[in-house]
């Protein structure tokens, strides 16, 4: 544990605070800012042991930016530090994305409503750039290509979480085998230091998050708070790099459930794209919309504490793991299958409710080609969609 001068828990709290107000543009974007600012302007950790961090948190299922800063609020001011990190980079959105729930539940203006059918629209070109830039970095080949398209077609012909959750389990198991010829993944990297957790504290926290994952599920016919807090820990447990893939899992918890419906799954979604922060903030507009402020208090700690306990669990162990050439294999081959429930995403429920006609598909084809080929940042994609459907749908 580091406990550097100026290494205090409101220190931490400040720095991500920033980070959270002004960090847009997803999970890399996202790994961009804490890189310049905690590593190159403040110096919290040199580049090799960030790589490290980088490293481990792509490996391990959950929110990853998320994950980075939890470790690095860790690594400055100990358990204190790793809370406030993850507070000050997580409740500018969160709030916004619950404020968002509690409210588009009163929207009735015509006007309004179009905003709302615009961003259903966003939502299509988002996820279209997500699976398009997803595919070319993680299905380079035609044996991960042809894995990811039968996860699609398994999510497709098997609805629901079981299909999408059986889809990520064979992709790993495949990768086992399809996998062997690949190149070395990134995660063989230099050791960072010493571990920030003692073996101990992991196996703790590994117990801890198992018990969380039995338990909700028996739970949850309680009561509807339970059962949306059982969704969210399954979604936040089994997405792997944070992001746009936790969608299609997000949707089966939700809206397949009947918690949510599907206009306020996807009015939600494109609202999150104009949101600071990380996307798993979208929980709270899921919960906001299902249960209240309760329901997106209980959403929001669901999906992020398996994913944070899963870290702490791997801290102690990660250098030996990491140089495991079996589960790099594996986790190629899970990579692969989450692009493919992305693409099945993208059909069912996104281009199925946001393309309801000529209009909604030129908006949605001109959103693609501007934030794949121009590089326009989504933010200004989401006011213009919002501002198109105002006026037009």
């Amino acid at each position: 544990m580091h406990s550097d001068k100026g290494g205090r828990a409101a220190e931490v709290f400040v720095a991500f605070l920033r980070l959270g107000l002004t960090s847009f543009g997803g999970p890399v974007a996202h790994l961009g800012y804490f890189r310049a600012e905690l590593v190159e302007r403040r110096r919290w950790m040199d580049d090799r042991a960030y790589a490290d961090l980088v490293a481990l948190c792509q490996f391990l299922p959950g929110p990853a930016s998320s994950q980075v800063g939890f470790a690095m609020g860790l690594h400055r001011a100990g358990p204190g530090g790793a809370l406030a990190a993850w507070a000050g980079f997580t409740l500018p959105s969160a709030l916004l994305m619950a404020g968002f729930g509690l409210a588009a539940g009163q929207i009735a203006h015509p006007a309004a409503l179009g905003a709302l059918a615009g961003l259903k629209v966003v939502a299509v070109a988002i996820v279209a750039q997500a699976v398009w830039g997803m595919a070319a970095s993680l299905c380079p080949d035609r044996e991960r290509a042809s894995l990811a398209a039968a996860a699609a077609a398994l999510a497709v012909l098997v609805p629901g979480a079981s299909g999408q959750i059986g889809a990520i389990l064979l992709g790993a198991l495949a990768g086992l085998w399809i996998a062997r010829d690949a190149a070395p993944a990134a995660t063989e990297v230099a050791p960072g230091g010493p571990p920030l957790l003692s073996r101990r504290a992991g196996i703790a926290c590994l117990a801890a998050c198992a018990v969380l994952l039995a338990l909700l599920p028996l739970l949850a016919a309680l009561s509807p708070i339970l059962a949306l807090a059982d969704g969210m820990a399954r979604a936040g447990a089994l997405v792997f790099g944070g992001g746009h893939v936790v969608l299609p899992l997000l949707e089966a918890e939700t809206v397949r459930q009947g918690l949510v419906t599907p206009d306020a799954f996807l009015a939600g979604y494109g609202a999150a794209q104009a949101m600071p922060g990380p996307l798993f903030t979208f929980a709270a507009h899921l919960g906001a919309v299902a249960a209240g402020p309760v329901g997106a208090a209980v959403a929001l700690v669901a999906i992020f504490a398996p994913g944070l306990l899963l870290l702490c669990g791997a801290l102690p162990f990660w250098d030996r793991l990491r140089r495991m050439p079996r589960a790099q294999r594996a986790m190629r081959g899970a990579n692969a299958a989450v692009v493919g429930l992305l693409g099945a995403a993208l059909w069912d429920p996104v281009f199925t409710a946001g393309v309801t006609g000529p209009l909604p598909f030129a908006m949605a084809l001109a959103g693609f080609v501007l934030l794949t080929l121009w590089r326009t940042p989504p933010l200004w994609i989401v006011l213009a969609g919002a501002g198109l459907g105002a006026a037009f749908l």
